[in-house]
């Protein structure tokens, strides 16, 4: 008895057609959003909106470059590195800027 002729299999069936079309609405998403964003620019829609917290014009960047330029003393740059600390969430224990 030959197994392949017991079994009704007729392919795939149409609904095999959605396969294209899901992979393809998931490459224009996914094209339109880098062309809204990252490639013209600007920030994506996972980073952050508010003020800069990172890199280099960071508050509390700009806060070390001010003291080691010597614009401020030492207990000023303390006194506002613990303002900063409480509204950027940093931790003191990480040392200075």
């Amino acid at each position: 008895m030959n197994t392949f002729s017991t079994l009704a299999y007729d392919g795939p069936g149409p609904w095999i057609l959605l396969f294209p079309l899901i992979w393809a609405a998931v490459v224009i998403t996914v094209v339109s959003v880098l062309r809204r964003t990252v490639w013209r620019g600007r920030r994506g829609p996972w980073q952050s909106r508010g003020a800069t917290t990172h890199g280099e014009h960071s508050p509390i960047a700009v806060l070390g470059r001010r003291f080691a330029s010597g614009e401020i003393d030492e207990d000023e740059y303390w006194r506002r590195l613990s303002v900063l600390d409480e509204q950027f969430g940093r931790s003191l224990k990480d040392g200075p800027a």
